[in-house]
């Protein structure tokens, strides 16, 4: 059996159909929903999940909040805009969880934007660990890019499809999202440091990265895109970073502890 885990911030759009997704190998499923104003937590209820309500921790922290309340010792984390595929919910059907030696499985993502699956810019296969057993694993208890700490994962062949963003705009200004101010207070935080030329160097950096080294230069116009929204990030994150360091009164009107 298995415990399906999502966490969720005002995702109306997505939360039923990714319960959906869940509900073909998942015998419970958990929403950790961190304090939403829409109706996100009631038509969870509605599709039989349950649901925590836990204010915002950072991304590896809130994801194991499931773990004080899961009945199985295997868990399948995904996000709200993520969806298994039938072949992915069936090659998992396949799995014999009782007996295997591995703690992890995992599997390939395909992101999209919009209805266009971005395959170059390092966003496929883009493989992701989701399902692992609590017993022997969990996620890193980190505030972001948190990944499942397992030493013993196996690949599975089918995907997982990710709606990353609804067009393009959004790849610079995703509704209720600003990862730059969200990692730049994160490297803070950790007393790190950056420098006049930091914001260019790290910009230039990610370009080249998603554009020529990770062939998005093959993805005409989307991939160029992503390389420059890549690079935007970068460098606005390092540039922010600067700013608290010489700047008082930014710093005295930043939140600190709040994440976003």
């Amino acid at each position: 059996m298995i415990t399906g885990n999502i966490i969720t911030l005002n995702e109306s759009k997505n939360i039923v159909d990714c319960i959906k997704s869940l509900q073909q190998v998942c015998d419970e499923i958990f929403v950790i929903d961190s304090l939403s104003t829409d109706n996100t937590v009631e038509l969870a209820q509605e599709m039989g999940a349950i649901v925590i309500e836990q204010e915002y921790l950072g991304d590896g922290i809130q994801k194991n909040v499931v773990l004080k309340h899961a009945k199985n010792d295997w868990v399948l984390t995904i996000d709200a805009d993520e969806r298994l595929t039938p072949e992915a919910a069936e090659e998992i059907k396949q799995l014999n969880l009782d007996s295997t030696q591995h703690d992890a499985f995992s599997m390939k993502r395909r992101n999209y934007i919009g209805n266009r699956w971005i395959k170059h810019c390092g966003w496929y296969p883009d493989r992701c660990t989701r399902l692992y057993n609590t017993k022997k694993t969990t996620f890193k208890n980190v505030k972001q890019h948190a990944s499942v700490d397992a030493h013993n994962t196996k690949a599975l062949q089918n995907d997982i499809i990710h709606y990353s963003f609804e067009n393009l705009g959004q790849l610079f200004a995703k509704p209720d999202r600003n990862f730059s101010t969200r990692s730049a207070k994160i490297m803070y935080q950790k007393g790190r440091k950056a420098n006049a030329f930091s914001p260019f160097l790290h910009g230039l950096s990610a370009f080249i990265r998603k554009y020529v080294l990770q062939t998005g230069f093959l993805g005409g116009v989307d991939g160029m895109t992503v390389a420059l929204s890549s690079a935007v990030n970068s460098y606005l994150k390092y540039a922010k970073l600067l700013e608290y360091q010489r700047d008082p009164s930014v710093l005295e009107k930043e939140d600190f502890n709040k994440i976003w």
